[in-house]
């Protein structure tokens, strides 16, 4: 593709919120976007019901919280579960079960008028139909995609694949995507006129599990796992509401047939995991690259930090001049978290779902999780806040953690915090310390990064900031260094973004 113009630097396809965070990082980078979505409309449909607590946190640096109707803060639960057995999320510091009661359509609707008001070029009724040979070593790809006035091509220097679990992009790639195949069919509606009683962490009966919460009035989430029920073929036909009432009668006893449905869908037990997050020129987010049993509400969350992840670096490679291997630290620090939520979704699953043969091991659980020990491990887990990059060296024991929301006071006097200073999707340079030096090693990067000098307001208990003179954090909010060496920055500088202009 030398000299041939692109339509855009990146063409993402799929429209969904991993695709449309993906859209708006890029645009606060400064790389171009076009979004192709296949469905001419936004489904509706309520699905995902909240996000994680990192995934919180990651909404919060782009200060998008207040769009979600609730305002700054959104109302989380301190109490979650793993593998249904409950516990105490705030055990473990600035951990909780995430925020909850958000439908995906509310979040998509955010993420979309977020994406736009930044210049994100949002195409629907455009189906992505095949990626042009050359991807792998050329300068950019072509993809051919069908629109309501025909066949066209775009090309771009970058594609991402947003476009779920049947990814046409990943396939197109190449891609592989091992795992385990399904094995059972569940259930998942908007259910209307039932009057359920609410089983809020779900109920085991001998025939299976259900689980049913409240949305709004007259209208209940249920969640039904019938025991033995083969997984659906692609080819099969849509779900009805009819069969997924007779799986709960066949599990409860409860008649819900005089009932309807706003929506009904099914899952399944599948669990795999992309080979390659990236591949030439071609990249992977979200279910695109993980697919896996929706146990805790992470499949959303995780995509999201994909999309945070990967956005900033793209960004800087088209926009900002970085370095392409920058690139290959998307498929480093994320294929291991990939891996992980596969682990624990799929343990989740053997205690959630296991017949009366998993009895021992759920009692196993319920004993391990009175230890804070273990309450610790399994809420960093899930909510996210475990996540620790490998940045290959030593250093600062926040480095490569993201950056916990902090109180600062700024060198002019005005009161902030760090999470505010992530609203630009910038990089940032903290100088905890006023340091001329350190400032001064960060000077020629006024592109593409902000610089604050401020003091950090004491918080009870053990504090890694302590005797820290300075952090660099990544536009993602993970600490990429922390120090108090000039030339250590600078070394931390040019890797995550290249030479000094």
């Amino acid at each position: 593709m030398e000299g041939t113009a692109v339509d855009a630097d990146v063409i993402i396809v799929g429209a969904g919120p991993t695709g449309l965070m993906l859209a708006g990082e890029l645009r606060l980078g400064g790389a171009s976007v076009i979004v192709t979505e296949r469905l001419t409309e936004p489904t509706g449909q309520s699905r995902g019901l909240g996000f994680t607590a990192r995934a919180m946190e990651v909404f919060d640096q782009r200060g998008l919280l207040p769009r979600f109707g609730q305002g700054e803060t959104l109302e989380t639960s301190p109490l979650g579960h793993f593998g249904g057995v409950q516990f105490d999320y705030t055990v473990l510091p600035g951990a909780h079960f995430g925020a909850r009661g958000i439908p995906q359509n509310i979040t998509e609707g955010v993420l979309e008028d977020w994406a736009r008001e930044l210049g994100a070029d949002i195409r629907r009724g455009w189906d992505f139909l095949d990626l042009s040979e050359g991807f792998l070593d050329g300068d950019g790809v072509e993809i051919t995609v069908s629109t309501p006035d025909g066949v066209q091509q775009l090309r771009a220097s970058y594609l991402v694949g947003c476009d779920g679990g049947q990814s046409s992009v990943r396939k197109a790639a190449g891609i592989g995507f091992p795992g385990s195949a399904a094995t059972r069919a569940m259930f998942l509606a908007d259910v209307t006129g039932c009057s359920l009683r609410p089983r809020f962490l779900g109920e085991r009966q001998p025939n299976g599990m259900v689980m049913a919460a409240p949305l709004a009035p007259g209208v209940d989430r249920i969640i039904v796992c019938p025991d033995g029920a083969p997984a659906r073929g692609r080819d099969a036909q849509p779900v009805t509401f009819a069969e997924v009432a007779d799986a709960w009668e066949h599990i409860t006893g409860e008649d819900i047939r005089g009932g309807g449905a706003e929506w009904v869908s099914y899952f399944t037990d599948a669990a795999r995991l992309a080979t390659d997050y990236r591949r030439g020129r071609v990249l992977l987010v979200g279910d695109a690259a993980h697919i896996h049993l929706p146990a805790g509400g992470q499949g959303l969350s995780t995509g999201v930090q994909d999309a945070a992840n990967l956005g900033w670096k793209l960004a800087a490679v088209v926009a900002g001049g970085a370095p392409e291997d920058l690139l290959d630290t998307y498929h480093g620090e994320r294929h291991p978290v990939g891996e992980r939520l596969l682990m624990n979704t799929s343990a989740q699953g053997t205690v959630f779902l296991g017949g009366a043969e998993s009895d021992p091991l759920r009692a196993l659980f319920a004993e391990l999780i009175a230890y804070d020990d273990v309450k610790r491990h399994l809420a960093g887990i899930v909510s996210g806040l475990d996540i620790a990059y490998d940045l290959g060296e030593g250093g600062h024991p926040l480095a490569g953690r993201r950056m916990p929301q902090r109180s600062l006071v700024t060198a002019d006097g005005e009161e902030t915090t760090t999470t505010r200073l992530l609203h630009q999707g910038r990089a940032v340079l903290l100088d905890l310390a006023d340091s001329p030096a350190l400032r001064a090693a960060a000077a020629g990067r006024s592109h593409q990064l902000d610089i604050t000098t401020a003091t950090v307001k004491p918080v009870d208990g053990d504090d890694p900031l302590n005797g820290t003179a300075a952090l660099l954090i990544r536009p993602d909010g993970h600490v990429a260094w922390g120090g108090d060496s000039a030339e250590e920055l600078d070394r931390a500088l040019s890797r995550w973004f290249g030479a000094a202009h």
